[in-house]
């Protein structure tokens, strides 16, 4: 069939735009927000490897750590950050910060009334110590939407104990992936303050380390219960199969599913 010039002008230019729309289709494929996810972190196959599924909750991007967020309960549902190396060490100090109601969620939410004479401290979900790195990320970890009610002697103990051993196998192995947030066993939940926060009755952290490229790992889970006790950390270590179960939640959801379930199904301190 004859084309003229014009015509072959044409046909070149609406192919050359059909190949960047499809080009552009599967570059987003996997990308984006999913509607019950956080993302954060070392993607695979175009997934985030803190996608954290289970909640369909409000989703959070802060500098250096991705929140799930329940307007009902008033707390964050899970909070997701990578933790390098790097990132253990800095020069800001949280002596400088103060918590702050975040006002990218609706009202009602935490506000530092809700907490002031409550007997709960405001218990950090991703460290201020994990953000000394940079004054931005350390402030926004006081920001109440990453905080939840912590009884005093586990927010200064245990709790702060495991915080501080995750800085630890960070700057042992380089990086590690870090989930954690409140569990909620009860019915009925107690509350502070005016804005009804809810008081959770325990809190979990789920660790994952990569190996080999990626290939395979080593992971491990742990529930507190929001109680004055004082324990050795291995008696709160519970494999993520188990956290997830209890939770409802799905964890590193875009590894492989057979790396995904080596990692999850153990629960070995010793390896770490």
């Amino acid at each position: 069939m004859y084309m003229s010039n014009k015509m072959k002008i044409f046909f070149s230019t609406a192919l050359l735009a059909a190949v960047v729309a499809i080009c552009s289709v599967f570059a987003n494929v996997g990308g984006g927000e999913s509607r019950d996810g956080v993302y954060a972190g070392q993607k695979t196959s175009g997934k985030s490897l803190l996608d954290v599924r289970g909640y369909d909750g409000i989703r959070l991007e802060r500098k250096s750590y991705k929140v799930v967020y329940s307007k009902e309960w008033r707390l964050p549902v899970a909070v997701a950050w990578h933790l390098t190396r790097d990132h253990v060490y800095g020069k800001n100090q949280r002596s400088k910060m103060q918590f702050t109601e975040d006002m990218d969620v609706p009202a009602p939410r935490a506000t530092w009334q809700d907490y002031a004479r409550s007997g709960y401290s405001r218990g950090h979900m991703c460290p201020a110590g994990d953000n000394k790195w940079d004054e931005e990320a350390l402030r926004q970890t006081f920001l109440l939407t990453n905080i939840c009610p912590q009884l005093y002697e586990l927010n200064a103990g245990d709790w702060n104990e495991l915080e501080k051993k995750c800085r630890t196998w960070a700057r042992q192995y380089g990086n590690v992936y870090i989930v954690c947030g409140p569990i909620l066993l009860n019915k009925v939940h107690r509350t502070i303050g005016r804005n009804k926060v809810v008081v959770p009755e325990a809190f979990y952290k789920v660790v994952l380390r990569l190996e080999n490229g990626g290939k395979a790992g080593k992971g491990i889970g742990f529930i507190y219960r929001n109680e004055d006790v004082k324990k050795k950390m291995s008696a709160y270590v519970n494999s993520i199969d188990e956290v997830e179960r209890i939770t409802g939640l799905d964890f590193f959801a875009a590894l492989p599913d057979n790396v995904e379930k080596a990692i999850e199904a153990k629960s070995d301190l010793g390896e770490w």
